[in-house]
């Protein structure tokens, strides 16, 4: 089984839709754009978000186990997969890679 990286590249914020219909929250996501996070044998990271963690497992979980090609053909690297997580008023984008 292969080891994963997950890498927050960017993360979004829309304050028009959070202004209409999300009641107010003081921190939705303590994650940093540019941190990495290992999984070993497809298992949540230790401080990884549990909400976008239910979005990428699946992803990890195939990733690990050799598959390849996700995306037929959209991903330069087929050991790769560009994700989001579920939030729709503060999404964050993650890269996961197969690494030996």
């Amino acid at each position: 089984m292969k080891r994963c990286r997950i890498t927050v590249m960017r993360k979004a914020r829309y304050d028009d839709l959070i202004e209409r219909y999300e009641n107010p929250l003081t921190d939705a996501c303590g994650l940093r754009e540019g941190q990495i996070f290992f999984s070993e044998r497809g298992e949540m990271p230790q401080g990884f978000c549990p909400d976008a963690w239910k979005t990428l497992s699946p992803f990890v979980m195939a990733l690990s186990h050799g598959a390849e090609d996700l995306y037929d053909g959209w991903m330069k690297d087929k050991r790769s997969a560009m994700l989001s997580c579920n939030d729709g008023f503060r999404p964050v984008s993650f890269l996961v890679e197969a690494i030996e």
